[in-house]
């Protein structure tokens, strides 16, 4: 995709979160998600931390936090989640779908996959049927299917064959771990997945711990 194209992408995929954000229960707000340690406020305050403030106030804040990225976007989740009604999160999300905000290196393909990534924290924790269209996951899956992306977030493909079952892509090599592509690309995130989301002799080493 050219970067007007993936402008439009952005813009569509945040849309369709805020239209699903704007549909939950004030108790949804307070389940968690699938990113570990934070409930869907926390999500939705980190997802709009970019349009509610400035470059120079996160310049700050790193600095004041010792330079420890993710310890810094972790504490102004949270206190930004406990400081901010979810109508203001919300609202902050509808009215910023064409925000031009890009990751540090990271380009639009960065803005992109933060946004689908972080959506799917949500929808697949809240267990809502909403599939992330194929030509965004598959931006996604390239930037993410990478030895670097594995390492970063620290997903163990040891001997894994990870092979969506709706679309053709498939990465890695040895036993075939199935599903639907978009859980895929959260394996690859490293996240654990609820029952019932993929198939295959090892996908148990992806799945969250019941209850």
């Amino acid at each position: 995709m050219n970067e007007s194209e993936l402008r439009t992408e952005i813009a569509a995929e945040r849309g369709a979160l805020a239209a699903l954000l704007g549909a939950l229960e004030p108790a949804d707000w307070d389940r968690p998600s699938l990113c570990e340690g934070w409930r869907v406020r926390e999500v939705a305050a980190h997802i709009t931390t970019s349009y509610r403030s400035s470059g120079a106030r996160f310049l700050w804040e790193l600095a004041k936090g010792g330079g420890r990225m993710n310890r810094v976007l972790d504490k102004m989740a949270r206190r930004d989640a406990a400081a901010i009604p979810a109508a203001d999160l919300h609202a902050a999300l509808r009215d910023n779908t064409t925000h031009p905000w890009k990751p540090p290196g990271g380009g639009y393909a960065g803005a992109l996959t933060h946004d689908v990534v972080h959506g799917l924290d949500i929808t697949v924790a809240l267990g809502l049927e909403r599939r992330v269209p194929q030509e965004r996951l598959r931006v996604v899956l390239e930037g993410m299917a990478t030895p670097r992306g594995v390492r970063y977030f620290g997903a163990d493909l040891d001997g894994v064959r990870l092979a969506a079952d709706d679309m053709d892509w498939s990465y890695g090599s040895g036993t075939p771990v199935t599903g639907a592509a978009q859980d895929l690309l959260m394996v690859l995130a490293g996240r654990r997945l609820p029952a019932g989301h993929l198939a295959g002799e090892h996908s148990a080493r992806f799945a969250a711990a019941a209850g």
